[in-house]
C-alpha cells in the first residue's frame, strides 16, 4: 500500500498518474495547500520542504516503511519498485532521465514562473512576463522539435512523459496555444487517451485551479508563511 499526499496540481499529478500507470494500490490523503495544510508539522515530518507530493511506501527497502518527497524521485523510486517506464538498457535508461530532467529543471520551474507573473502577481511587470513566457516558448520549441522525430520524450513512453504532461495540462496558467506546435499537440493528445492518465488527473479534479486566489491563498502561497516556516523566532531555542 502507498499512502499518496496530494493536491491536484501538475507536480501532484505526476504521482496519482505513476500510481495508476503502475497498477499500485494507494490511498490518497488530501493536502489542501490552498489553505495552508503542507505546513502542519504531522505534514512537515513527510516533506521538511513543505511541497506536495508526498508517499509513504507501507512496503518499502527492507520491507519498512519508507517516504519519498520530490516528484521526479517518487517517479524514478515507483518505475525500479515496478520495473515499469524506466528502461533498463543504459542508453534508453538515461534517455528518459534526461527528458525527465529537463521537466524538472526547465518546464516546471519556467513554466510556473510565467504562469505567475501572467496571472498572480498583484502588479503587471512587463519584463518578467516577457521574459518568462517566452522561455515558455523556447522549451514548446524544444519538446516540438524533439517529438517531430520522436513518438514521446524519450523514444517510448516512460516518466519522462509523466513529469510533463501534466505541465502541458495547465495551459490556461501559462497562455500557450498548443496548435502552434503540432508535434507537441500529437504527443499530449495520445498520452491524454490513455486510461491511467484519465485516472490520475481525475482525482480531486473539483479542487483543481486555484482561479483568483482568496487573501488566505495569496498569503500562503506568495507572503511571508513559507519563510515563517523555516526561520527561528527570536528568543525560541533551536531544537
Amino acid at each position: 500500500m502507498i499512502d499518496l499526499y496530494f493536491w491536484p496540481t501538475p507536480n501532484g499529478h505526476k504521482a496519482s498518474i505513476m500510481l495508476e500507470e503502475t497498477g499500485l494500490e494507494y490511498r490518497v490523503h488530501p493536502v489542501n495547500i490552498l489553505r495552508g495544510e503542507q505546513f502542519r508539522p504531522s505534514f512537515l515530518k513527510l516533506n521538511p520542504n513543505n511541497k506536495i507530493p508526498v508517499i509513504v511506501d507501507r512496503q518499502g527497502p527492507g520491507r519498512r516503511p519508507y517516504t519519498v518527497f520530490e516528484s521526479h524521485t517518487i517517479l524514478q523510486y515507483l518505475a525500479e519498485k515496478t520495473g515499469k517506464l524506466l528502461p533498463k538498457r543504459p542508453r534508453e535508461r538515461y534517455d528518459a532521465l534526461q527528458w525527465l530532467s529537463f521537466q524538472v529543471a526547465s518546464v516546471g520551474p519556467m513554466f510556473g514562473q510565467c504562469g505567475h507573473f501572467l496571472g498572480y502577481a498583484p502588479h503587471k511587470i512587463p519584463y518578467a512576463m516577457e521574459r518568462y513566457r517566452n522561455e515558455t516558448l523556447r522549451l514548446y520549441g524544444v519538446m516540438d522539435r524533439r517529438l517531430a522525430r520522436n513518438e514521446y520524450l524519450a523514444g517510448r513512453y516512460s516518466i519522462a512523459d509523466v513529469a510533463t504532461f501534466p505541465w502541458i495540462a495547465v495551459r490556461w496558467l501559462h497562455r500557450i496555444d498548443i496548435d502552434e506546435f503540432p508535434h507537441v499537440r500529437r504527443w499530449y493528445q495520445a498520452i491524454e487517451r490513455r486510461p491511467a492518465v484519465k485516472r490520475g488527473m481525475a482525482l480531486l479534479k473539483q479542487q483543481e485551479k486555484i482561479g483568483s486566489p482568496d487573501a488566505v491563498t495569496r498569503e500562503v502561497f506568495f507572503g511571508k508563511t513559507q519563510l515563517l516556516q523555516h526561520v527561528e523566532r527570536p528568543g525560541k531555542p533551536a531544537k
